[in-house]
């Protein structure tokens, strides 16, 4: 771990070298264990993929006392920062149904596979939340196995729809809300991903995992999910 000042007013936590499980892990500890035992001090936490960044009233705390609140609740808990955030995992029901996979044949004939070895392959395994960023509650999550890895798009899209769920090289995401974006659309959730409640303003933290369901057409429908006829009708 190494702490450094970077303001009068903040400061960041680097907990590793490497993008890896292990490190997010980490980050997402820490982030439960600093909000915790410092939150009142504190005016921001902004997790990344290896530290963890803090803002704090300068009236109430200064950068040597920080350092040494930091060095005492994470140091001292080293082992326990390997932990995950949450034993659980939080299932994600996915439709990769082709009217709302806009990408799922382009990536089946750029990897090699069929259609349902590429669904296969991406609801196999679990994946980390790695950061959360871009937009409120886009979290990033890896890795992506390499047989389905492929790279975004030269011209991103101008919108795509609340709820896609898409490939980036290797890593995989929700848009949480309708926005531009060059990822590779695989499949729809109808599960909102925005909470506007907590911190992270997503139902997610960061070091916490994820695994994608596999769902039919109904069962969308049936949990709120909607078609792009559906979206355009309320436009």
């Amino acid at each position: 771990m190494r702490i450094e000042a970077l303001n009068e007013n903040s400061s960041i936590v680097y907990l590793g070298d490497e993008i890896s499980d292990d490190v997010s892990a980490r980050v997402g500890r820490a982030l439960a264990i600093v909000r915790q035992s410092l939150g009142p001090l504190l005016t921001d936490l902004v997790p990344s993929y290896t530290s963890l960044l803090l803002y704090y009233d300068p009236d109430r705390i200064d950068h040597e006392q920080l350092h040494q609140y930091l060095v005492e609740l994470l140091d001292d808990d080293a082992a326990d920062l390997q932990e995950s955030v949450s034993s659980a995992l939080l299932e994600v029901p996915v439709y990769y149904g082709e009217e709302v996979a806009l990408d799922l044949q382009a990536l089946s004939e750029f990897a090699g596979l069929a259609p349902d070895e590429v669904i296969s392959i991406h609801s196999d395994s679990p994946y980390r939340v790695y950061a959360i960023g871009f937009a409120p509650g886009f979290a990033y999550l890896g890795k992506v196995d390499q047989r389905i890895a492929m790279p975004r798009m030269q011209k991103p899209r101008l919108r795509v729809p609340a709820g896609s769920v898409a490939i980036a090289d290797s890593q995989t995401a929700v848009y949480p809300a309708a926005t531009p974006g060059g990822w590779r659309i695989i499949g729809r959730t109808p599960m909102q991903m925005i909470d506007w409640e907590s911190d992270s303003l997503t139902q997610i933290e960061v070091g916490a995992e994820i695994r994608f369901r596999p769902i039919g057409r109904q069962e969308y429908l049936d949990l709120g999910g909607q078609l792009d006829e559906d979206v355009a009708n309320e436009l």
